[in-house]
């Protein structure tokens, strides 16, 4: 393993544990607390033993490091190493993916002999690549306990439990020409033979296995996904890529809780990594909630304060970018083709889809010179609609300057996606670099 692929090894690891946001944020919180940092509740007092926090970054040794989530889905890390007045270093990402989700009333049955479950596309999902994949279920449920409390807790089958098979081409001799997906019809997955099935009861047991000290009563209520079992993989004949699901955008998630972790300099660093990216971001836990702005105002302290730093502050939304494909380079833009293994891709839209500008283009392009490395630029096809991510919402939200870059990838919103090894470590580097810069040109 070369040290440039470490760090595509260590995101397939990462990513073969978070089946679902939930999952995600647990990981990162599990790796935050064993880093020194502290969880913190927006219900509970933020007085950090008898501190102001809005003074807590006035003193280099130690930091102030804690952290915040929202529907256990949406997190927010903090590291405080200079006086609020010196702004932040954020980064955004999103947990979520486009999925499959699994209908409250989940069970199907019907003459054929075999049961199915009910599904929702969550997301703009790639559909195809979703048949004929070994799937299982992960998620969030309610509980009942034996003295009426009601709890969550994360379950994941692990084992493929789930398939959706495709209808054989002799059935179908259009298939490869008119391949028509019909949602409600041809999505339901086969579960199992049988003329009924107790799916409370068997999301219960997976309870019981997972948590087999405790006791409860009753399946309030899920939250429950669709997921390939199929692991991540370093693939390629030099292997020059990494294959997994739900890439876009646990990467950027990944490598900016490691950018923050690897900050050396006395800058204030804050990770905001948003749910329900994939459907507009309006929610409580989405970029366009309270969330983030809250967790600043109360840091600062005041609106002047909050004000003050924020004029001194960036924000780097971080989403994967669209890489040429070999089959299909006409669907670029001719001069801004991003390549796999070549580096971050800055974002630029006129029309807002991406919050860049010429300003914080221009402080990434110095920023990944000064450290070797290699950038890309990508505007979408005049004739084509362009995607957005969080950053226009958040820079909206905030008024803060934005930029919008992310690794290039291949099979976006795919079951099963694709992005250069390299890559991971590129943009690692770069947002390292970024939390590491210690001054920003000028006041926004």
């Amino acid at each position: 393993m070369t040290k440039k692929s470490a760090a595509a090894h260590a995101l397939g690891a990462f990513i073969a544990k978070a089946p679902t946001p939930f999952h995600a944020v647990q990981q990162i919180s599990q790796r935050l607390v064993a880093e020194g940092f502290s969880a913190v509740q927006n219900g509970d007092s933020w007085d950090d033993g008898g501190q102001d926090l809005s003074k807590a970054g006035a003193a280099k040794d130690p930091p102030t490091r804690l952290f915040f989530t929202q529907n256990s889905s949406s997190l927010i890390a903090v590291s405080l190493n200079a006086p609020l007045s010196q702004g932040f270093r954020i980064i955004g990402a999103h947990t979520d993916s486009p999925c499959l989700k699994i209908k409250p009333n989940a069970v199907k049955t019907g003459p054929e002999g075999m049961l199915q479950l009910g599904v929702e596309v969550y997301g703009g999902a790639l559909l195809a690549p979703w048949f004929d994949r070994d799937l299982s279920i992960a998620g969030r449920v309610s509980l009942l306990g034996p003295r009426g409390e009601i709890t969550a807790r994360l379950i994941d089958f692990e084992q493929p439990i789930a398939t959706i098979p495709s209808l054989a081409i002799h059935l179908n001799r259009d298939v490869n020409s008119k391949y028509n997906i019909n949602k409600q019809r041809h999505l339901p997955p086969v579960l199992c033979q049988g003329d009924k099935l107790d799916f409370d009861e068997l999301v219960l047991k997976q309870v019981a296995k997972q948590y087999p000290n405790e006791k409860h009563q009753e399946l309030l209520s899920f939250e429950l996904s669709l997921y390939d079992t199929q692991k991540p993989a370093i693939i390629g004949l030099k292997q020059d890529y990494l294959a997994a699901a739900r890439l876009d955008n646990l990467l950027s998630t990944f490598v900016a809780i490691e950018a923050m972790l690897a900050q050396s300099e006395a800058t204030n660093t804050v990770i905001v990594l948003n749910d329900h990216e994939e459907v507009g971001s309006n929610s409580a836990s989405g970029a366009a909630g309270p969330f983030l702005a809250s967790v600043l105002k109360r840091l600062c302290g005041d609106e002047e304060q909050y004000q003050r730093a924020l004029s001194h502050s960036m924000l780097i939304s971080a989403d994967n970018a669209h890489a040429v494909h070999p089959n299909y380079a006409d669907m670029h833009e001719p001069d801004h083709q991003p390549h796999i293994n070549a580096g971050p891709v800055i974002k630029m839209n006129h029309n807002q889809r991406y919050a860049s500008n010429s300003e914080t283009a221009g402080l990434f392009a110095h920023l990944c010179k000064q450290n070797k490395i290699p950038y890309q630029q990508f505007v979408v096809r005049s004739d084509l609609g362009c995607g957005s991510t969080i950053g226009p919402i958040t820079a909206m939200q905030l008024g803060v300057r934005t930029l919008d870059i992310g690794a290039p990838q291949l099979a976006m919103h795919s079951i099963r996606e694709m992005t250069g090894v390299t890559d991971v470590a590129y943009l690692q580097q770069a947002l390292t670099a970024f939390v590491n810069l210690e001054s920003l040109p000028g006041v926004y």
